[in-house]
C-alpha cells in the first residue's frame, strides 16, 4: 500500500504542473461542445466518422436513452425505444445498424438507481440485455437472453464482433458474438467484474477495466454487492489482452478507479480515465499510456470528470464526456477536439 504522503506529493506535483498547462492539456485543440445540459455520455464514432451515438437523460426520459447526432452536434435524435433505461450503443461496420443495451422488455419505466446509502454504486440491472437496430431506431433482433445482466457492448469495425459484460456464468465476466448474436464465447474467467471493454481497431487486443485482484477487502465486497446486483466502480484496473482473453496482463495499479478505456488507432497505447490523484474523489481526468503499462501521461487538466475518450476512425478527432464548463450540477456534455499528437 501506497505511503498516505505519497499520495500527497503526486497531487502537489499535479498541481504545479497544472499552472503552466492550459486545461485541455497540450493534446487537445479546437474542443467544441456537442451537447448542451443534461446527462449526455459515452459517445462513440460511426465508422465513417460522420456520427455519433452516445447515450443521454434529457427530457421527457427520467434515464438514460440512446441517441444518435452528426459529428458536429447536428440532428441530435433518439435512437432507442424512449422505454425502460439503456446503455452502451455502438454502431455496426455496414454504418446502417446499432448495438445497445436496454431494460425495455421488464418495463417501460426505468428501474430504480441504487440506494446511495450504501457508497457509490452501479447497478447491474438483471433485465438489460442487448439489441440489434437499424440506425433509425427500429428493433431487429435480440441478441442476448440468458438470466441476468447482458450489456456494455463495443464491436471491431474490421471483423464485426460484438464484445460485451456478461453474468451468464455467474460472474460478470467478457463475452464476444458475432453481429447476428450467434457464436457466443467467454473469455475472461477470472472472479470480479470485467467490463468497459474495446478492441484494438486490427481486432488482435482488448482493453478493459477490472474489480482489483490485489485488494482482498475490495473483492469480499465486489461478491456481496452482485447479489443485490450492484458493483462498486471505486477500485478498478485496467487489463490488456488477447482477443481470446490469453495473454492477460495488468495495466495499472493505482489502487484508484480507472475506467473507459480505448485503443489509440495504431493500437500502441491506451488513453483511459482515472483519479488515480485522488482515489476518494470524483475528480477524474484522461491519461494515457502505452500498451505495455509504460509512458503514462496525462492528457486533460479540467479538475472535473473527463472519460469515455474514442478517436474518430481517420484518428483525427477524440471524443469524450465532460463537466467542463457545465452550467449546473450534475450535468455532463459531449465534446470532441482535434488531436496533437
Amino acid at each position: 500500500m501506497r505511503p498516505r504522503f505519497a499520495a500527497i506529493y503526486a497531487c502537489s506535483s499535479l498541481l504545479l504542473l497544472a499552472q503552466d498547462t492550459p486545461p485541455e492539456g497540450r493534446h487537445l485543440k479546437n474542443i467544441r461542445q456537442l451537447t448542451n445540459g443534461g446527462q449526455n455520455a459515452e459517445a462513440y464514432w460511426s465508422p465513417d466518422g460522420k456520427r455519433l451515438i452516445f447515450q443521454t437523460t434529457r427530457e421527457p426520459y427520467k434515464c438514460d436513452q440512446i441517441f444518435a447526432m452528426d459529428a458536429d452536434g447536428n440532428d441530435q435524435r433518439l435512437v432507442s425505444t424512449g422505454k425502460g433505461r439503456t446503455t452502451c450503443g455502438y454502431f455496426l461496420p455496414d454504418n446502417k445498424h446499432i448495438v445497445y443495451a436496454s431494460t425495455h422488455e421488464a418495463g417501460d419505466e426505468c428501474p430504480p438507481p441504487p440506494d446511495r446509502s450504501k457508497g457509490y454504486l452501479w447497478a447491474v440491472f438483471p433485465s438489460y440485455d442487448i439489441y440489434l437496430a437499424n440506425d433509425r431506431g427500429q428493433i431487429l433482433k435480440k441478441l442476448t437472453d440468458t438470466p441476468g445482466y447482458d450489456a456494455e457492448a463495443t464491436v471491431n469495425f474490421k471483423n464485426g464482433k460484438i464484445l460485451f459484460t456478461s453474468l451468464a456464468s455467474g460472474d460478470l465476466e467478457l463475452w464476444e458474438m458475432k453481429k447476428d448474436g450467434s457464436g457466443k464465447k467467454q473469455l475472461t474467467s477470472r472472479p470480479g467484474y470485467d467490463g468497459g471493454a474495446f478492441y484494438s481497431r486490427d481486432g488482435r487486443k482488448m482493453v478493459w477495466r477490472a474489480t482489483d485482484p490485489g485488494n482482498p477487502k475490495v473483492m469480499e465486497r465486489y461478491k456481496e454487492l452482485l447479489k443485490e446486483n450492484l458493483t462498486e466502480p471505486m477500485r478498478m484496473e485496467l487489463f490488456i489482452a488477447n482477443a481470446d482473453g490469453s495473454g492477460v496482463k495488468q495495466l495499472t495499479r493505482f489502487g484508484c478507479a480507472s475506467f473507459a478505456p480505448s485503443f489509440t488507432p495504431d493500437g500502441k497505447r491506451v488513453i483511459f480515465s482515472s483519479n488515480k490523484h485522488d482515489c476518494d474523489g470524483r475528480r477524474f481526468e484522461l491519461y494515457m499510456m502505452n500498451a505495455d503499462g509504460t509512458g503514462l501521461e496525462q492528457i486533460t487538466y479540467f479538475g472535473g470528470f473527463a472519460s469515455f475518450a474514442e478517436f474518430s476512425p481517420d484518428g483525427r478527432k477524440l471524443v469524450f464526456s465532460s463537466d467542463w464548463k457545465a452550467k449546473s450540477r450534475y450535468e455532463f456534455n459531449i465534446f470532441t477536439a482535434d488531436w496533437v499528437d
